[in-house]
């Protein structure tokens, strides 16, 4: 949609034009090559300016639809593999259910593991960029402890404390089905080498990173379990407060 203020810019600009020329064909007087060259440079640059919004609206509308057609995928997967059960509910029965084509499924997830898993797979970095992104003279432990105490605050589901409905039903979903559990270990092992890679180089960057890796796998292993088990999110989250802190005083003292 394009803004009234671009608008009235572009009509100026063309009525300063015309009146120049118009000045010019009823003086005789020759035209002002200069005003002439100036208007029509602002013409077209607020042409290329227009033409860049439009093209950032198409390209913004493009992503939403985009985002709107993998979450209706997610959906229906979930809720078809919660009836159902991951093994029988079939790629052509999601695609059928979110009304759109076998194929379009495949251009967004490369097999059903993938749906479930997607979401996690955005995190996969994370932990890396906490250390990277770290304050000047605080330690990897810290950052991380901050970062996963904030988004246990925030019942952020990667740390296992979120009872929504829809992802507790994934909870359920992984726990009770290998491939998925053996999908999310493997998310867990590329966590693990990007963390290892922003620690050092060395042997005991990766040893670190496996050991600050396997205690937030843990905390977030024991909050799943608990909402599994029926509480809620606000129930567990003192308990899974004091659980981290331990968990990560643990890290302190053997790492620095």
């Amino acid at each position: 949609m394009l803004r009234l203020d671009v608008i009235f810019y572009q009509v100026k600009v063309l009525v300063g034009y015309s009146r120049a020329v118009d000045r010019s064909s009823l003086t005789g007087a020759p035209v002002d090559a200069a005003l002439v060259r100036s208007l029509r440079a602002a013409r077209e640059h607020q042409q290329g300016e227009t033409g860049h919004q439009q093209g950032e609206a198409v390209r913004s509308l493009r992503e939403r639809k985009k985002e709107m057609t993998r979450t209706a995928l997610w959906n229906a997967g979930v809720d078809l593999f919660v009836l159902h059960g991951f093994d029988n509910v079939s790629v052509a029965q999601i695609a059928a259910a979110a009304e759109v084509s076998k194929m379009t499924f495949f251009n967004y997830f490369p097999t059903k593991e993938d749906l479930v898993i997607g979401p996690m797979s955005e995190h996969i970095g994370e932990p890396a960029q906490v250390v990277r992104d770290r304050a000047p003279g605080e330690s990897p432990v810290l950052a991380l402890r901050r970062h996963y105490l904030g988004a246990l605050a925030r019942r952020d589901p990667v740390t296992g404390l979120c009872d929504r409905p829809n992802v507790v039903a994934v909870m359920r979903l992984v726990a009770e089905t290998p491939s998925l559990m053996q999908r999310m270990l493997g998310r867990l092992s590329e966590t693990e080498a990007l963390l290892a890679a922003a620690l050092g180089t060395d042997l005991r960057s990766r040893l670190s990173a496996a050991m600050i890796l396997g205690v937030r796998h843990a905390l977030t292993q024991e909050n799943h379990r608990r909402l599994l088990d029926g509480e809620t999110a606000d129930e567990v989250y003192p308990s899974a407060v004091v659980a981290a802190n331990d968990g990560f005083d643990l890290l302190e003292s053997g790492l620095n």
